[in-house]
């Protein structure tokens, strides 16, 4: 059997105020799989569970080392899941908020690169 790529989704996550790259990264898997409906899994591949998809997970992130990369794999509903945490993304100014959580004025921008595979 083969690895076989169905599809590849890209996605931007931030964090505003917190700093926190393990939520923005989640918010960048969230956008890259919210608008997709992957009926061709079914109906063209005739998958049968959802869990014996191959789901790819690259993350590319300012500081990496600051992403959860088990909290991140939480967000995505099925399949045999991996994840690479690699460095990219970026951080602008912003506003610090103390009271926001914000420890600089920092908002994080971290983006996803999600692959479906099958092994056929």
């Amino acid at each position: 059997m083969a690895k076989k790529r169905y599809i590849i989704e890209l996605g931007t996550g931030l964090d505003l105020h917190g700093q926190d790259y393990t939520e923005a990264a989640k918010r960048a898997v969230r956008n890259a799989i919210s608008d997709q409906c992957l009926c061709g899994l079914s109906e063209i591949m005739e998958l049968k569970d959802p869990s014996k998809m191959l789901v790819d997970v690259t993350i590319a992130a300012s500081e990496p080392e600051k992403v959860d990369s088990e909290a991140v794999l939480e967000v995505l509903p099925f399949g045999e899941k991996t994840i690479n945490v690699v460095n990219g993304g970026m951080s602008v100014p912003g506003m610090l908020v103390e009271s926001l959580g914000d420890k600089t004025d920092a908002i994080v921008v971290v983006n996803a690169a999600v692959t479906v595979s099958l092994d056929i």
